[in-house]
């Protein structure tokens, strides 16, 4: 099946794949991530709305913000503890 947007399908796979890169590192292990990462898409794929499937891009680069902020203040906390920073 041919779809509409094909722009907004180009970046729906890129952050699919930024968050699937992410969720290597992930607190819970990655088969954890990658299965949640996966119903959450497939929940959307139902989409063709482009305000809606733009609105759930919107969502997963807020996600990925959020990922990425974990980490650094894990990183962080870590270095801290190591180097009993006060």
């Amino acid at each position: 099946m041919l779809t509409p947007y094909p722009a907004l399908r180009r970046q729906v796979l890129t952050i699919y794949k930024e968050l699937l890169h992410l969720g290597k590192d992930y607190p819970t292990g990655y088969t954890h991530f990658r299965q949640n990462l996966h119903k959450a898409f497939i929940k959307n794929i139902s989409l063709i709305d482009e305000d809606e499937i733009k609105a759930s891009i919107k969502r997963a680069e807020f996600v990925k913000r959020e990922i990425e902020a974990l980490y650094y203040l894990k990183k962080y906390r870590t270095l801290k503890k190591r180097y009993n920073m006060t």
